[in-house]
């Protein structure tokens, strides 16, 4: 008999959207006012998944003395203002990303999003390009006092979802994505194309698919019983 999955969590960054190019430039922005050099779009690409926050830090380490506390909270509220105000000028879904969440949907798979990306931010990105409705589920980085690599991030996001550990799958790009699954014992797609500084498949995906066409047969690889 064909079961499909329990639910479906996919990360954002890097997984659902390419969105390095207005991370790059808010990151840049900031930094320019700094009097840093800017750091280059395919460094960035390996900064990203960890907030905002960590990716401040990230850049500016790379480009001299890393400013104290108060000092990157001010950064940090510039960086937001910017990113914010720019936060899909060049972010584009990957391709046949949609595709996939349609067929989901239509078969009544519950669809999740867990981000480390500001809740704010998230549903921002969602909303701008029609995606919210499709999800039961949107959760951020500062949606709990917890956030990915922790597995509570995936399990909280699956409660809300109304979906059981059992028999869901996460999508995902990076350490954070990997290692919170398999703690969550859920298995995971990898995507080949994120930002992961680390070959994919050296995190230990259960499937990797190097574009969006190839999921729904990654889906069924996971497990003969997943009859999509």
């Amino acid at each position: 008999m064909a079961i499909k999955p329990s639910g479906v969590i996919f990360d954002l960054d890097g997984t659902l959207v390419d969105s390095a190019r207005d991370l790059s430039a808010a990151l840049n922005h900031v930094l320019t006012q700094a009097n840093r050099p800017g750091v280059a779009l395919s460094e960035v690409r390996h900064m990203v998944g960890d907030g905002a926050r960590a990716l401040i830090i990230k850049g500016f380490s790379e480009t001299g003395h890393l400013p104290d506390a108060t000092e990157i909270d001010i950064i940090q509220d510039e960086f937001l203002s910017y990113y914010s105000d720019h936060i899909t000028d060049k972010t584009i879904i990957f391709p046949g990303a949609l595709r996939v969440i349609e067929t989901l949907a239509d078969m009544k798979i519950p669809l999740g999003l867990c981000t480390n990306k500001a809740i704010k931010l998230t549903k921002k990105i969602m909303a701008e390009f029609g995606l919210t409705d499709y999800f039961s589920a949107i959760v951020g980085g500062d949606s709990f006092d917890y956030q990915k690599p922790d597995p509570r991030h995936l399990t909280s996001t699956l409660e809300i979802m109304k979906a059981t550990p059992e028999r869901a799958i996460m999508v995902g790009d990076s350490r954070n994505d990997i290692i919170a699954a398999q703690k969550a014992a859920i298995p995971v797609i990898g995507v080949s194309f994120g930002y992961s500084k680390m070959p994919i498949a050296k995190l230990g995906p259960d499937m990797i698919i190097d574009h969006y066409d190839d999921f729904l047969i990654a889906l069924g690889g996971l497990s003969e019983d997943f009859q999509v």
